[in-house]
């Protein structure tokens, strides 16, 4: 078991970035129409998303069970390296710390956001068209609002800086150099990114979402 764990931790590694890290960027993409141009502009891309070809199976081989594999393999490494943060600088230190923190905090949002709005779809309880008018009723609740912006920049650390750590493991960025200038890269992927999905969050606010 203990020769496998480096293909495993790799395939983990891999599946943060490629399933999950995609996911994240088309969903900012089509989460910002609603601050760009609003409920038909969201409900433009929803509908584009849902003409994929095949979407039921890329959705569950190409996504659910990548992220599923990542959210529970990543569980257990956090269980298993909680003693090992102090092997690293303060700044990693803490860096590894989030990791962890983060991972955690970002599985239980993406299954919450899951039965919040796709879920919800597949029992029939809302259709496409309604997605918007269903992140009205989230986004104007105050302690959903609050609870999303922390899922959002949890999941949206927990990729940036497992983004950093991907470039390390994979051999991309091998010079203390490369690192520390992927590490400023990274986390400008985090502020941009956190910052177009907590605009999103504040537009489906608006009252123009309640029937969309």
């Amino acid at each position: 078991m203990k020769g496998n764990a480096y293909y495993w931790r790799k395939l983990h590694s891999l599946f943060g970035v490629i399933p999950l890290g995609g996911f994240i960027l088309v969903h900012v993409s089509i989460n910002f129409q609603a601050f760009e141009r609003g409920p038909e502009g969201f409900a433009t891309y929803v509908h584009i998303i849902n003409s994929i070809p095949l979407k039921p199976l890329l959705e569950i081989f190409g996504i659910y069970l990548p992220i599923l594999f990542h959210g529970v393999y990543g569980l257990y490494m956090a269980y298993r390296s909680n003693m090992n943060a102090g092997q690293y600088s303060y700044g990693r230190n803490w860096a590894f710390i989030l990791q962890r923190m983060t991972g955690v905090l970002t599985f239980i949002f993406v299954f919450w956001h899951f039965y919040n709005t796709r879920l919800q779809i597949y029992l029939g309880n809302i259709t496409h068209e309604e997605l918007g008018s269903t992140m009205h009723q989230i986004a104007t609740n105050p302690m959903y609002f609050i609870l999303y912006v922390i899922g959002v920049l949890s999941a949206v650390f927990h990729f940036s800086n497992g983004l950093w750590a991907f470039m390390i493991s994979w051999g991309i960025t091998i010079s203390p150099r490369s690192q520390k200038l992927s590490a400023s890269i990274c986390m400008g992927v985090f502020a941009l990114i956190s910052l177009l999905f907590i605009l999103s969050l504040v537009a489906f606010t608006g009252n123009e979402f309640m029937s969309s």
